[in-house]
């Protein structure tokens, strides 16, 4: 999906009062929570805080569910907790190919959260990453003026 149509699914979800799940791992785990950051603070404009979390950054549930059962059900054990129907699950990756991220929308899918997959356009990993942050950034100005 490109960024205006993110952007259109986020804000439905935001006015509905659902709220936005994001996932990713290494490069797109950082991106998970700068995205999540800009929504909940603020991109370029104060405004009221809008509801996105980033399944990346609780330690102790990614390790325990690691640990415990398997990192293929990272993402999707916290969607299962988290998500409701309505909401959304905002999935990054460079290869597409990502078990965790896979099973996060498969589950998703069986909850009734919806599933944003951003474009992997580019050559390479780094070039893909650097055009999902453009991707994010666009989302995010999107998003915010449609809460101002």
């Amino acid at each position: 999906m490109d960024a205006r149509g993110a952007a259109k699914v986020i804000i439905r979800a935001f006015n509905r009062g659902n709220k936005l799940l994001i996932c990713g791992n290494g490069g797109s785990a950082a991106e998970a929570q700068h995205m999540a950051g800009e929504l909940v603070g603020k991109f370029l404009h104060i405004r009221k805080a809008l509801p996105a979390i980033a399944l990346t950054t609780d330690t102790s549930v990614i390790t325990s569910i690691g640990n415990d059962a398997s990192f293929d059900t990272i993402f999707s054990r916290q969607v299962e907790a988290l998500g409701q129907p309505g909401d959304v699950l905002f999935c990054l990756s460079t290869s597409g190919k990502s078990s965790n991220v896979l099973l996060a929308q498969k589950v998703a899918e069986e909850t009734g959260v919806v599933v944003v997959d951003l474009d992997r356009k580019g050559d390479g990993t780094p070039n893909i990453q650097e055009n999902q942050l453009r991707a994010i950034h666009k989302i995010c100005k999107i998003v915010e003026e449609a809460f101002l």
